[in-house]
């Protein structure tokens, strides 16, 4: 495949491998097996929503995988958040393009990139040490679509380096920007300019541009922007399931391109909400409606739930089930979301009256069973 050629085959293990669970560590041992049991099913497209690792918001990250543009696995486009060309991301970050391109399997499992050893270790490469990440499975998508995805993507990394100012889908310049040009941005650009759908909304700047600078660093546009990209398919009559690709709770790993100087096993572990009253709670409170709705929706179209087991080092499917509809989990999902909101309101009348009443709902558990 063309998309191939622009990749090159992933760095060896270093002689002196680092911890398991670390940058250069030792590989978890059955990814070929796990990657090769999941291709089994005939999905086209995977939305892929990682968690978020902020304390006190859930903004997360949104890249898509499409499917056989390498040989047994899928290529992952990933809006990279260091292309913005801003003088402390020039040296020691990955930088040479906007978007990256690299193997699922890297992507979510591995430790090394084959993108360079300048590739943050829980973006880049080996998610699940860092995160637990949604993959929202398409399927029915036809080959047009799914070229115009990769093409429009590749044009975006064309013009990055053109350092173009302004272009039809953009009118500011293209480099990675948290409140412009964003993750979630790219993927709904690329369905939107490359594959077609001009009824897609793209969330993003309008956005953003309305919330304080502290607000918006907490907000979450990647789950509005899936569950529209989900809305939008639904309509072209293409089907859904889900896999959660859950964190692996071990890594001693600290990462020294970013601040706080955490590990990741201690990094919070939030679930990717939407832009809600969210943004002001704790790790585990998703007690708006939106949200509610949003991991309802998710677990009713759940398949599969892959974990890694760090004593053995290996991969394991830890539970299945058959998804639903996606209309009939819309409204499961709906009725549920209606359920929930009840007591987040009944909260909200108490705090207003200055009484507290104990703990709140953790609804993670829920999306934890698909």
């Amino acid at each position: 495949m063309v998309i191939w050629s622009l990749i090159t085959a992933a760095s060896a293990t270093p002689a002196f491998a680092q911890a398991f669970g670390h940058k250069g560590g030792p590989d978890i041992e059955n990814i070929a097996e796990i990657i090769t049991l999941l291709r089994r099913d005939a999905y086209d497209l995977e939305l892929l929503l990682s968690f978020g690792t902020s304390k006190g918001g859930s903004a997360g990250h949104l890249a898509l995988a499409i499917r056989n543009q390498v040989p047994g696995d899928d290529i992952v486009y990933s809006a990279n958040f260091y292309a913005d060309r801003t003088p402390e991301h020039e040296h020691g970050y990955y930088n040479q393009n906007l978007i990256c391109m690299v193997p699922k399997s890297e992507y979510l499992f591995k430790t090394t990139s084959s993108v360079g050893s300048e590739a943050s270790f829980g973006l880049d490469m080996g998610e699940i040490y860092k995160r637990s990440v949604i993959g929202i499975r398409i399927s029915g998508v036809p080959h047009d679509i799914k070229d115009g995805l990769s093409a429009f993507f590749q044009r975006l990394n064309n013009d990055f380096h053109a350092q173009k100012n302004k272009t039809d889908y953009h009118d500011s310049p293209i480099v990675y920007g948290y409140k412009v040009l964003n993750c979630a941005k790219t993927v709904g650009l690329a369905f939107k300019y490359g594959a077609g759908f001009r009824d897609l909304p793209i969330k993003g700047t309008s956005s953003l541009s309305k919330l304080s600078v502290v607000t918006a660093t907490k907000a979450n546009l990647p789950m509005e922007t899936a569950l529209e990209i989900v809305k939008s398919c639904a309509e072209r009559g293409y089907s859904f399931d889900v896999v959660l690709y859950r964190k692996w709770d071990g890594s001693t790993y600290i990462n020294p391109q970013e601040e706080g100087k955490q590990m990741y096993k201690d990094l919070p572990n939030r679930f990717p909400s939407v832009l809600s009253l969210d943004y002001l709670e704790d790790q585990g409170h998703y007690e708006d409606y939106d949200n509610l709705y949003a991991m309802y929706l998710l677990y009713n179209l759940g398949r599969y739930s892959v974990v890694l087991d760090g004593a053995t080092r290996q991969l394991k499917i830890k539970a299945r089930k058959e998804p639903d509809t996606y209309e009939l989990a819309k409204k499961k999902a709906h009725e549920s979301a209606i359920e929930d909101k009840k007591h987040f309101l009944r909260r909200i009348i108490f705090r207003a009256w200055g009484i507290k009443l104990g703990g709140k709902v953790d609804n993670t558990e829920r999306l934890r069973r698909p």
